[in-house]
């Protein structure tokens, strides 16, 4: 059996990252992904799909470090669904992404800023691969 979600996106807010009792670090992402198509009367139409994403560890760290609202990222990971009880006791679910691999692509000014790539890859490279 497979689970594999590849996403490309642009971020709907900020990161929020937080460190864990344990010290591990988590970021939530907010992505919003488009698609273009025909409504009933033909007319072509624009729809957004919104993907919660979690990352761990250093990629969580780089992610806040460097994402901003409205950048552009590539996903690649697994969905998941979380049961957890709210407030008053009602039975929720939650599906999101955890993110296996995340890569930084072109952002608001064009992509031509030195950021990297990937977690691997140092500030000042300009990019790089996992």
């Amino acid at each position: 059996m497979v689970n594999v979600v590849t996403l490309i996106g642009n971020l709907g807010a900020d990161p929020e990252v937080r460190i864990l009792p344990g010290g591990n670090t988590v970021c939530n992402l907010s992505i919003a992904t488009n698609e273009r198509r025909k409504d009933k009367e033909g007319n072509w139409v624009d729809h957004t799909e919104w993907h919660r994403v979690t990352v761990w560890g250093k990629q969580a760290e780089a992610c806040g470090q460097y994402l901003t609202k409205g950048r552009q990222v590539y996903i690649q990971g697994r969905i998941q669904t979380r049961k957890y009880d709210d407030k008053e006791g009602v039975t929720r679910y939650s599906t999101e992404v955890v993110a296996n691999e995340v890569k930084f692509l072109g952002g608001k000014d064009g992509g031509s800023s030195k950021e990297p790539r990937s977690e691997n890859a140092p500030p000042d490279s300009g990019g790089g691969s996992n």
